[in-house]
């Protein structure tokens, strides 16, 4: 039990490190993509004497200008909702991962460690219950700071993710008919199976349809370009227009952190999480009776967790590259989006699929 007990916190202890490491190296990734879409150098300045590293110093400046900044809380603000606001918004983003699979299962010594911090049968309920959370940050965020500009933006920001969370719910519901599991690892499980013999059994190639209505809730969920409204950077409405400090950097970090938990539920869902084609747990097995490639256990999951790590990071990057590439939408458009166009379709996308599976079946 003890042993067990140890093995969840050195997990739990590697995600939270990747998490917000990653999350940190995608504030400083946003800058240079910008920059060399827009012909621009980037960050350049911040060094540690003649060493610049390309920018990367720009972090521990960052970190370091927002430590040393005033912590300012505005006249007839609610102080302790004020404060409190921040970790709200930026909790939920570091427990949702806890349920996504990196990986299959460790053996050492003859004793299996899923490579999973919390192992759920409802893993895509815990996802949903816990992500919902994050709205009330935001809120708080925009009342308690006694501005009518931040009481605005929190306004907005309530009810666009209200609005797409329900097509997000039901963009997935069909990937659970398809593969009879609310479980993450059971999910991505199914996924190493074949089409027709030799097509991986992954999540977009049977929901396609679920998978777009997914990336883009997920986006606006996420409060990003082309659905930042709520943000309001080239204007002054933000629901944290009245932060400063490390209560910032708080919301700050949880835009990016929310980027990287986007990435990993794509790649979980959609994308096969961490299986490789023709990849099994004894090696890869080719289609087409083309033979089998042996492969000893611990270069297997090694292999399966540098799969998942490198969708992870390229999911990471192509949502990195919609923000400088889409303009922002007008207030109106993005609720008709969600009410008018997605729903619609995601409720359609659920009809054909419940039909097939049950045809199928």
């Amino acid at each position: 039990m003890f042993l067990d007990f140890v093995i969840v916190l050195i997990k739990a202890g590697v995600v939270l490190f990747a998490l917000l490491n990653l999350a940190a190296l995608l504030t400083w990734a946003e800058r240079k993509q910008s920059a060399f879409m827009q012909d621009r150098i980037g960050p350049n300045r911040a060094n540690v004497g003649s060493i610049t590293a390309g920018g990367l110093l720009h972090i521990m400046a960052d970190g370091i200008k927002m430590i040393a900044k005033e912590d300012f809380i505005p006249e007839g603000a609610h102080r302790v909702l004020h404060t409190l606001a921040p970790a709200a918004a930026l909790f939920p983003a570091l427990v949702v991962f806890a349920v996504i699979p990196f990986g299959d299962v460790l053996v050492i010594g003859g004793k299996e460690i899923p490579l999973q911090v919390a192992n759920l049968n409802v893993g895509i309920l815990y996802i949903f219950s816990i992500a919902s959370l994050a709205v009330y940050g935001t809120m708080l965020a925009g009342w308690a700071s006694n501005n009518n500009y931040s009481l605005l933006g929190g306004l907005r920001a309530s009810s666009q993710m209200i609005s797409y969370e329900v097509s997000m719910g039901l963009s997935i519901l069909g990937i659970l008919m398809i593969y009879q599991s609310a479980q993450l690892d059971v999910i991505v499980r199914e996924q190493g199976q074949l089409l027709l013999g030799f097509i991986p059994k992954w999540g977009v190639v049977l929901q396609p349809v679920g998978f777009f209505l997914f990336l883009a809730a997920a986006v606006a969920e996420n409060k990003r370009t082309p659905f930042d409204l709520p943000e309001g950077e080239s204007e002054i409405i933000g629901y944290f227009v009245e932060y400063s400090s490390m209560k910032f950097g708080m919301f700050f970090l949880a835009e990016f952190v929310e980027v990287v938990i986007v990435a990993g539920l794509v790649t979980t869902l959609f994308f096969g999480g961490w299986q490789f084609p023709y990849l099994q747990a004894d090696g890869f097995h080719w289609p087409f009776e083309a033979g089998v490639w042996h492969l000893p256990h611990l270069l297997v999951t090694l292999i399966q967790v540098g799969t998942f790590c490198i969708k992870v990071l390229l999911w990471c990057w192509i949502l990195l590259l919609v923000r400088w590439s889409l303009p922002r939408f007008r207030y109106d458009q993005v609720m008709r989006l969600g009410w008018k166009m997605m729903l619609p379709l995601a409720l359609a996308n659920l009809l054909v699929t419940a039909v097939i599976v049950l045809l199928v079946t």
